[in-house]
């Protein structure tokens, strides 16, 4: 629910801030073509590879966070928002930047990290307070650090919930961003640049290391 209204809030914000002021090949395909070379004539095992990408990518256009911003924006279904969403990134190659993107690790560690400290001080405050044995401390710092955990998630949600939303948005219209902060815009561009080339660095790589390797076999076979 938090998703859905903080998504819908940041992409109006976005679209009516916007109008006042006035394709790659999938990820999967070139991490198979990388193992290509390194599983050799493993056909068992190279399917293997081919089925869990398969199954990943599956999961990941049908089951992901970025349909909060279609269903609120749009009204739609949650695994129609959740494909389209993920068909607009890879159209766009937006994906090169959504699969490099740290912030989820982040706030989760922040999220730990807040219920760490939470539950630390409760232990300490009741050890004091009290004078408590290691259990009664235990089972109130255990509470206090799952109720700190819980509360400084639902903060991060929010901020994950706009990250969320700038992606969608500089997919369908990167001038919303560009209207909206020009020095982000210009970081976001120069950061998916980055990403696009070096994607299509490792895809040649990938092609001529297993270029190199079928000549390599066939020359051992004669």
């Amino acid at each position: 629910m938090v998703h859905v209204i903080v998504s819908g809030m940041v992409f109006l914000v976005l679209i009516h801030g916007g109008r006042e002021a006035a394709s790659m090949p999938p990820n999967s395909l070139m991490k198979i073509r990388g193992l290509r070379s390194k599983i050799g004539k493993n056909e068992c095992l190279l399917c293997c590879v081919d089925l869990m990408f398969h199954l990943v990518e599956t999961l990941v256009r049908f089951f992901n966070k970025y349909a909060y911003v279609q269903i609120a924006v749009y009204g739609k279904g949650f695994n129609r928002s959740a494909r389209d969403a993920w068909e607009l990134f890879q159209s766009t190659g937006v994906e090169s930047l959504v699969a490099y993107d740290c912030s989820g690790a982040v706030l989760l560690m922040g999220t730990l990290l807040g219920g760490l400290i939470t539950g630390t001080c409760a232990a300490i405050w009741t050890h004091i307070k009290w004078e408590a044995k290691n259990e009664r401390m235990l089972m109130v710092g255990s509470t206090a650090m799952l109720m700190g955990m819980v509360l400084v998630g639902v903060a991060m949600v929010v901020v994950e919930s706009a990250v969320t939303s700038m992606y969608i948005c500089y997919a369908e219209d990167p001038l919303l961003i560009h209207r909206w902060d020009a020095e982000f815009f210009s970081q976001l561009s120069e950061a998916l640049h980055q990403r696009l080339r070096h994607r299509s660095a490792r895809g040649r790589e990938a092609l001529t290391q297993n270029r190199f390797d079928v000549n390599i076999q066939e020359s051992v076979s004669l």
